[in-house]
């Protein structure tokens, strides 16, 4: 019969230390390990998902001498940071800015989930928020006309929750195994390595002729919503059909929608290159100079909610990422705002290394939060 698994060693006795006023209490392990515990002037260790862990120095294994586990998921963790601590550029939304903030809950909604973070009213949540384009590297110019990616990580009580999203409400494919060769066909001829950051060529065109689930995305690609005036005038989608569940297990279906408290602005096409010759770095300016003046982006955070009963009755896969639900057919509820009001100190450090879970069920990230 296999052991439970365990990060001991042996079977020696657990025993502590007596705290002090400035230290913690020292828990030891079976094995003789030590675990953190909260107190003192220590902070609290986490994983990047802002899950609390006592122990990063043992590997959880099958018994006490016995492989290690892929279970260990802060194992895993640990080893991809270290892995990954020089870094290229992202294959695709390269191109990217970031900003601050904080998301204030305005409409409780208990009843639909129990994600902390939308219990209490007027209580204000960390926030970073990442703007991007998606097609151009990341030398490329900012008002190129492509799709804007609106990513968002909230620091919850619960742990880390992101919700990653574009300025348009649905996408290419239908099926991720097309994605690798969907940024392949949008990406630059590989024979000449040009156009950049735009899909004005033949293999892009190429494979949306052979897509036909494309054409609603390519109707919003080349609308005004491709090249907005600056990233505070857009509109940001979670895209995907998600799910609520409350403390009883009831589960809903929802869409999320980030609405502008500015407005939604965009630039002709003859503004767009005119400003792309000027200043590459628009909309990069635009939201540094706005923070740093104090005039603070705000978007709303809307939901779709609806039930397996609308799901029958609806024409489409409401799961089909190259469909919308109008919002005639089910309202947007606002239950939320974001404001960003702080740039960060390293672009680098901050901007260019944060990553993002894009699942839908945050907790196979290293968190136990359900939305």
């Amino acid at each position: 019969m296999a052991k439970a698994a365990t990060k001991t060693k042996s079977k020696t006795p657990a025993k502590t230390t007596k705290p002090t006023a400035k230290q913690p209490q020292t828990i030891y392990g079976e094995g003789g390990e030590t675990h953190q515990t909260a107190g003192g002037d220590v902070p609290v260790m986490t994983t990047s998902q802002g899950v609390p862990v006592s122990d990063d120095q043992n590997t959880l294994r099958q018994g006490a001498r016995g492989p290690a586990l892929m279970e260990d998921f802060h194992f895993r963790e640990k080893m991809f940071h270290f892995d990954h601590e020089r870094i290229p550029e992202r294959v695709v939304h390269a191109r990217g800015y970031a900003a601050h903030g904080y998301f204030e809950t305005l409409d409780p909604i208990p009843e639909l989930t129990r994600a902390d973070i939308f219990q209490r009213k007027s209580e204000k949540t960390p926030v970073f928020c990442r703007f991007s384009t998606v097609a151009g590297n990341k030398g490329s110019a900012d008002l190129a006309r492509d799709v804007r990616g609106f990513a968002v990580k909230f620091y919850t009580q619960e742990g880390n929750w992101d919700l990653v999203g574009n300025n348009i409400p649905v996408f290419f494919i239908q099926d991720a195994m097309k994605f690798p060769d969907l940024i392949h066909a949008a990406k630059q001829e590989p024979d000449r390595g040009f156009p950049q950051a735009q899909t004005a060529h033949d293999n892009f065109w190429d494979f949306v002729s052979l897509m036909p689930e494309a054409m609603h995305m390519i109707m919003w690609a080349m609308s005004d919503r491709a090249i907005p005036r600056s990233f505070r005038f857009m509109e940001g989608f979670g895209v995907h059909t998600f799910r609520f569940v409350n403390a009883d297990g009831k589960s809903s279906y929802v869409k999320f929608h980030w609405k502008p408290k500015q407005g939604l602005q965009s630039v002709t096409w003859d503004e767009a290159l005119k400003i792309n010759g000027a200043d590459p770095d628009f909309h990069r300016r635009d939201l540094w100079n706005a923070i740093q003046s104090g005039d603070y982006p705000e978007w709303e955070l809307g939901v779709q909610v609806f039930d397996d009963e609308f799901v029958d009755s609806f024409p489409f896969d409401i799961l089909d990422a190259t469909k919308l639900i109008p919002e005639e057919d089910v309202p947007v509820r606002i239950i939320g705002r974001m404001v960003l009001d702080r740039v960060v100190d390293n672009f680098f450090a901050e901007t260019e290394q944060v990553a993002f879970c894009t699942l839908s069920d945050v907790s196979t990230c290293g968190t136990d939060l359900m939305i």
